[in-house]
């Protein structure tokens, strides 16, 4: 599964570089390729490229606040939560939206 998205914090400094982190490292782990994107209060960090998104199988959206350039994601599939859920079993996380995504693609709901 190949993973694009952006974290954002309400302060944009530790948890968004902390989610950021998990996010990667969870991946890794469970061989899916993941590029993620902060928007923190320095501003906007390792920005994803068009290809990149246009790649992507699924875009997660770990933020607390309202982002720059959503509109980036357009008809791709977004699964948005706060940066303190997506700290929580964050590999789990992961293997089920790889689920729910597999499911719909098998005309699943």
């Amino acid at each position: 599964m190949k993973i694009v998205g952006v974290t954002a914090c309400t302060a944009g400094i530790a948890h968004t570089y902390i989610v950021k982190e998990k996010l990667e490292q969870a991946a890794r782990k469970l061989g899916y390729t993941c590029r993620i994107e902060t928007q923190g209060s320095i501003g906007i960090e390792e920005q994803l490229t068009p290809e990149e998104i246009q790649e992507a199988d699924v875009i997660i959206l770990a933020i607390d606040v309202k982002i720059s350039g959503e509109n980036r994601f357009k008809g791709k599939p977004v699964v948005r939560m706060s940066t303190e859920k997506a700290m929580k079993n964050t590999g789990a996380m992961l293997q089920s939206i790889e689920e729910a995504l597999t499911k719909k693609k098998n005309g699943g709901n």
